[in-house]
């Protein structure tokens, strides 16, 4: 799928990762549409490109409905749709210890606001024999996330998501890809482009990668290519993956105290 000129909306995409994709997007040519559950932040980025800023909670199956009418109805019929709204939390304790409603949190906003936007476009675009779906996941959709069972469940589940609209509808001319980036120096984990290092990458890094994904129509985008690797590893060996998790996880506990996202992408 190219950009030029094709009509594309991205949630979550008021800083980071989904305000770097629209940037990039719409130096390709395509007509953006920014939503972010912070309306302001999706107008201010929107307005750097000329393009159109909304407010949307991708919780709610009702607004993003509302943001495809909205979005079509200024450029035309949704040719790429990119799930990107995603939030972290973390483990107060043990590994169930996060609470039912931040369990809920999690499965909405990284799982069902896929589903949402799917059900809302794969009809419009199954008539035209056209579209691309771009799910944002995480490495952790691959691997886990040490830390916070939550968002490693969630993401595992939008990564099984976007396998499902690969295979039932490449026969209907629709892509899917699923973006599976390992940190990334965005507000997520309280950085910026100045913390970028080898293995954290900037949001600009990720969104080069997710434009020439989709452009050359690959399912699984890899920012981080090493994180191919580690899936592979995980493939052959899974017993001896777990403990070498478990030993991870025990270097984060003593050099931080902790096994906080904040702190343990210095580890890898």
């Amino acid at each position: 799928m190219q950009f030029d000129g094709k009509s594309l909306v991205i949630t979550g995409g008021g800083s980071g990762i989904g305000a770097a994709i629209a940037r990039a997007a719409a130096a390709k040519g395509a007509k953006v549409c920014v939503s972010d559950l912070d309306g302001d932040k999706a107008r201010a980025v929107a307005e750097e490109m000329g393009g159109l800023g909304l407010a949307c909670d991708v919780r709610d199956e009702a607004a993003i409905q509302e943001l495809v009418r909205e979005a079509e109805a200024a450029h035309g019929p949704v040719d790429i749709w990119v799930s990107n709204a995603g939030l972290g939390g973390g483990d107060p304790s043990h590994a169930a210890s996060q609470p039912n409603d931040q369990w809920e949190l999690n499965w909405q906003v990284h799982v069902m606001a896929h589903v949402y936007a799917a059900r809302a476009l794969l009809p419009g675009m199954i008539e035209r024999g056209s579209g691309h779906l771009v799910n944002v996941a995480s490495a952790a959709g691959l691997l886990n996330q040490i830390g916070d069972a939550a968002y490693s469940a969630t993401k595992h589940a939008a990564v099984s998501f976007a396998e499902s609209l690969a295979i039932t509808h490449a026969a209907d001319g629709i892509g899917a890809s699923v973006v599976c980036p390992q940190y990334v120096a965005t507000p997520l984990l309280g950085l910026s482009d100045k913390d970028a290092r080898a293995n954290l990458l900037t949001a600009d890094d990720v969104a080069r990668a997710v434009i020439e994904g989709v452009e050359a129509g690959r399912f699984l985008i890899l920012s981080h290519p090493e994180v191919g690797k580690y899936a592979a590893h995980r493939g052959a060996d899974h017993d001896r993956w777990i403990k070498g998790m478990q030993a991870l996880r025990a270097k984060a506990i003593e050099t931080f105290g902790d096994v906080s996202v904040e702190s343990f992408y210095k580890l890898v």
